[in-house]
């Protein structure tokens, strides 16, 4: 791990690890604004997933709230120690997005001022999304799963190939000197049946 990353990783957290703790301990002020969010997200989010997750998505808004602050601070966690670190910054992000979406709806507002203080959290949200999906794909520049797959395929295919173009030309030389040594035994049977003739007294 570089320095810069060492650095990073934990100021790009730590806003999620306390907003996280606050959610879980004290949801009731954020739900409110998460209510609208949650009656449309979660009865999408049932029809989509398996029994076995729909069942378990809790059915109050504090409970959700509770839940999303639990995924902050464990992806916060995760992050910041580099354990697990492009997942947990996979969970912030998607944490993010229903979080921003109720915290700063700006397009709601009518008052400019109100509206222009919305609009600038939304976008600083935004870029706080922009770095976690970067720190989700960051790989300290070593080749990444998809790459390993992809270049393992490209090199097996190459593989396959230069092994046909091998067997090929080894047939085709097993061919050729069949062939030789077919025209080879078939000379010296001629040689040999001459030497009998020659052999043989005239009559």
């Amino acid at each position: 791990m570089t320095v810069v990353r060492a650095l990073a990783r934990p100021l790009l957290s730590t806003i999620f690890v306390i907003q996280g703790v606050n959610s879980v301990r004290n949801p009731e002020p954020l739900v409110p604004k998460a209510q609208p969010v949650t009656d449309r997200l979660v009865p999408l989010v049932k029809k989509v997933a398996p029994p076995q997750v729909s069942d378990r998505i809790p059915e109050t808004t504090v409970n959700l709230v509770r839940l999303n602050g639990a995924v902050q601070v464990l992806g916060g966690l995760a992050l910041a120690t580099g354990k697990g670190r492009r997942l947990g910054a996979s969970l912030l992000a998607a944490s993010l997005v229903p979080s921003t979406v109720a915290g700063h709806p700006f397009w709601q507002e009518t008052d400019k001022q109100v509206k222009g203080v919305q609009r600038i959290q939304f976008l600083k949200n935004m870029s706080l999304l922009g770095g976690l999906l970067l720190a989700a794909v960051d790989t300290e520049g070593q080749p990444g799963l998809v790459w390993r797959a992809s270049h393992g395929a490209k090199a097996a295919k190459r593989e396959t190939k230069r092994g046909a173009k091998l067997a090929k030309r080894e047939t085709k030389q097993l061919a050729r000197e069949t062939k030789q040594l077919a025209r080879s035994a078939k000379r010296e049977a001629r040689l040999a049946t001459h030497r009998a003739k020659a052999e043989l007294p005239f009559s």
